[in-house]
C-alpha cells in the first residue's frame, strides 16, 4: 500500500486538521485542455476512450501535471450503469448522450438484465487500479456514481433533458414504476461504487446532477431516500482509512437538512448557496464541498483571485479551520482559457493559510 503523499483533501472530507484547504474541480480532466483533445481524438470518440485504459489513465494524470491539485478523479461517465444495463449508449456531437432504447414501462423495469459491476464495467476498475497505480501516492483518487435519480431521467427521457417530461410523468402517473427503476438503480450504484473502493478509490461522490429539477418532497422521495440506501450500503474504511462520501445535488442547497441524516461525510455546493450560511446550517456535522462559479474561470486572474478569496472568506466566517474544500459549484467549462483554473487553485492554497495557519 504506497503511503499518501498529501492527503490533505481525505482529513477535510473527515474534517480533520489541514495545513491549507485542498482543491480540485468537477470535470477536471476534460476538453478545456488542449492535451486531453488530442488524447480523446487518438481514442476515437468519448465513449472509446472511457473504455481504454491507458487512455482513460492519460487524461485523469493531464490536469495534474499542470495544476496544484489535491485529487484526481476518475475519467469516466455517470451514464455507464445504464448502458451496461443493455440501453445503448451514444454521443450526438453538439447534444450530449443519447441513449437506443428507453425505459417508459413497468415491462421495461422488469426486462432489464442483472448487473455485475466488476465484469459488465470492467474497464471502469481497470481504470481505477491503474490509475491508482500511476499516481503512485501523490494525491488521492476519487470514484463516482450518478444518482439513481440522475440516472433514471436519461433513461426514460432518452438523453438530457430542459424539462423531465416522461420522467415526472411517470414520477406523478405511476410512481411505483419510478420507484422499481430507483431502488434496481440503487442497488447497482451501491455495487459498482464498493467494486471502485475495492479497485483503489479512496474517497467517492455521487452526482445527483439533476435533483434540484424536483419539488421539496419528491427530492426527499424520489433521490434523497435512495442516495441514503446507497450511502448505507457503501464500503466506508478500506487499507486501513475511511472511505469518505460526498454527496453533490445540483440546486441543492435548500435541503442541506436531510441531506446530513444520510450519513454522508460532505456534501457538494453549488453556485446558488452561500457559503457561510450553510456552514452555518450544517455546524461542523459534515464538511462542505464547492462553491465557485465555473462561468468565474472566463475572467481575468485578477478577478478569479478576488472571488474565490470572498469565497474563502466565507467558507471560514465562523472560525472553523477544516471541513472545507474548494471546489467549482459544477463542472469546468470546454471554454475555460487552461491558464485560469491555476489562478483559482493557487489562490486556494495561498489565502487560505491566513485562516488555518
Amino acid at each position: 500500500m504506497t503511503t499518501l503523499k498529501n492527503d490533505r483533501f481525505l482529513r477535510a472530507l473527515l474534517r480533520e486538521p489541514v495545513d491549507t484547504t485542498p482543491v480540485w474541480m468537477m470535470r477536471q480532466a476534460g476538453r478545456y485542455l488542449p492535451e486531453y483533445r488530442e488524447t480523446r481524438a487518438k481514442a476515437g470518440d468519448f465513449l472509446s476512450l472511457c473504455k481504454n485504459t491507458e487512455l482513460a489513465c492519460e487524461v485523469t494524470l493531464q490536469p495534474l501535471r499542470r495544476y496544484d491539485l489535491d485529487a484526481a478523479i476518475l475519467f469516466s461517465d455517470i451514464l455507464t450503469i445504464p448502458d451496461a444495463l443493455g440501453l445503448g449508449l451514444y454521443f450526438e456531437a453538439g447534444e450530449g448522450p443519447k441513449f437506443h432504447k428507453t425505459i417508459r414501462t413497468e415491462q421495461d423495469v422488469a426486462n432489464l438484465p442483472q448487473f455485475n459491476a466488476k465484469s459488465d464495467l470492467d474497464y471502469v476498475m481497470n481504470a481505477v487500479s491503474t490509475i491508482r497505480s500511476a499516481l503512485g501516492g501523490q494525491v488521492p483518487l476519487i470514484g463516482f456514481s450518478g444518482s439513481p435519480w440522475t440516472l433514471a431521467t436519461y433513461m426514460v427521457e432518452g438523453g438530457s433533458s430542459k424539462d423531465f417530461r416522461f420522467t415526472k410523468q411517470m414520477m406523478y402517473a405511476q410512481p411505483e414504476v419510478l420507484h422499481a427503476l430507483l431502488d434496481r438503480l440503487a442497488d447497482a450504484v451501491i455495487e459498482y461504487l464498493n467494486a471502485q473502493i475495492e479497485a483503489g478509490a479512496q474517497a467517492v461522490q455521487i452526482f445527483d446532477s439533476w435533483g434540484g429539477a424536483l419539488a421539496h418532497r419528491e427530492y426527499q422521495e424520489f433521490s434523497l431516500n435512495y442516495m441514503q440506501k446507497i450511502v448505507a450500503g457503501l464500503k466506508r474504511e478500506n487499507e486501513g482509512r475511511k472511505v469518505p462520501v460526498i454527496l453533490f445535488t445540483k440546486g441543492g442547497g435548500q435541503w442541506l437538512e436531510p441531506m446530513i441524516a444520510t450519513g454522508a461525510d460532505a456534501l457538494g455546493l453549488d453556485w446558488t448557496t452561500h457559503l457561510s450560511v450553510a456552514r452555518q446550517t450544517v455546524n461542523g456535522r459534515v464538511a462542505l464541498q464547492g462553491n465557485l462559479d465555473p462561468a468565474t474561470l472566463y475572467g481575468s486572474p485578477a478577478s478569479i483571485e478576488k472571488a474565490v478569496k470572498a469565497m474563502l472568506d466565507d467558507a471560514y466566517a465562523n472560525g472553523e479551520k477544516t471541513g472545507y474544500i474548494a471546489n467549482l459549484g459544477h463542472g469546468i467549462t470546454q471554454w475555460v482559457d487552461p491558464v485560469s483554473p491555476k489562478a483559482f487553485i493557487d489562490t486556494v492554497h495561498e489565502y487560505s493559510a491566513k485562516y488555518l495557519g
